[in-house]
């Protein structure tokens, strides 16, 4: 885990927290006493886990969780009293928030660290092949624009046309894309 961001009001439970996450080996931990300077930490900054411990003096820390969910990668944990650990549970599992309910078992709060890391990880690889096949897809629409733009205006078939821009890759020892972008360049001024 490279870096940890711990939201407590109190310095008492950030200061617990930040013990038992050195234990478990992080080494990069930053600290935040409210809500709003949280928010501004994640967006400067990616974090791999995020612990909010309730109450925030600012806010209650569940539409902290939320923004957390909604504009990071993190894996984030929620730790509140156990009055309201199942209610909050139910309400922030759809996104993705892990809650933990006060007093802190550790066994129990390690486990729920190791959860979210491998739950981050296998986030982490399909958010890459997802980026992978947009880029994939994105050249195959610049692939198909030349094709088109040579079949307008040099009266290729498809086949030719598509022949004609693997050549020209082969030929120039660039890939299609870059031939197919010069293409566009060339033919939609």
């Amino acid at each position: 885990m490279e870096r940890t961001l711990l939201v407590s009001g109190s310095s008492q439970a950030l200061s617990l927290l930040s013990d038992l996450i050195k234990c478990y080996g992080c080494e990069q931990i930053l600290t935040s006493s409210s809500g709003s300077e949280a928010r501004r930490l994640i967006n400067r900054t990616d974090f791999d886990l995020i612990i909010i411990s309730t109450p925030l003096p600012d806010e209650f820390g569940k539409d902290f969780a939320i923004t957390c969910a909604d504009k990071t990668n993190a894996g984030i944990l929620l730790i509140c009293k156990s009055d309201y650990s199942d209610e909050l549970s139910d309400l922030l599992s759809a996104y993705g928030v892990c809650v933990l309910g006060k007093p802190l078992n550790k066994t129990l709060f390690f486990h729920s660290i190791k959860l979210l890391q491998s739950t981050r990880a296998r986030m982490m690889t399909v958010m890459n092949e997802y980026n992978k096949l947009q880029t994939k897809i994105e050249e195959t629409r610049i692939i198909s624009r030349a094709k088109c733009v040579l079949i307008q205006y040099l009266k290729l078939t498809e086949p030719q046309a598509h022949r004609y821009i693997e050549k020209q890759a082969m030929d120039s020892r660039q890939s299609k894309v870059e031939v197919a972008q010069r293409i566009l360049k060339t033919y939609e001024m």
